[in-house]
């Protein structure tokens, strides 16, 4: 029980970010679940580009679950990729406006996810194996 208390922050984080990268690099069913139509050949480049980015991140956090020695790394990087992306949401709402409600989900999740990870790593950041 203690290892799902213990990782819980990287396996949210997984079972939003990798259905989302999926969504992200998947122009077909993009509009689907955003606002946003996929025009340009760089458009696709660049959000297939953000999809393996993704999943790139989240293939550090199953290592950090998976292996005690790569725990405090995910997390960290857990606690980076989380703020960033609700700094730079709530960054988008002040410059252009508020934007469709999945995106309003997502810096919510973004803020209380990179919190748990910060408090995860002082509960859990000294253990040892």
């Amino acid at each position: 029980m203690n290892w799902i208390f213990k990782n819980a922050h990287l396996l949210i984080s997984l079972a939003i970010v990798v259905p989302t990268a999926i969504i992200y690099g998947s122009p077909s069913i993009l509009p689907q679940h955003l606002d946003i139509q996929v025009n340009t050949k760089d458009l696709s480049n660049m959000l297939k580009a953000i999809m393996c980015l993704y999943l790139g991140i989240c293939l550090v956090w199953v290592l950090g679950i998976w292996k005690t020695e790569y725990w405090k790394n995910a997390t960290q990087l857990n606690i980076v990729f989380m703020l960033s992306l609700a700094t730079g949401r709530a960054l988008s709402m002040v410059t252009d406006g508020l934007p469709t409600g999945g995106y309003i989900f997502g810096i919510l999740a973004e803020c209380i996810i990179g919190l748990l990870s910060i408090y995860q790593l002082k509960r859990y950041g000294a253990e040892r194996g």
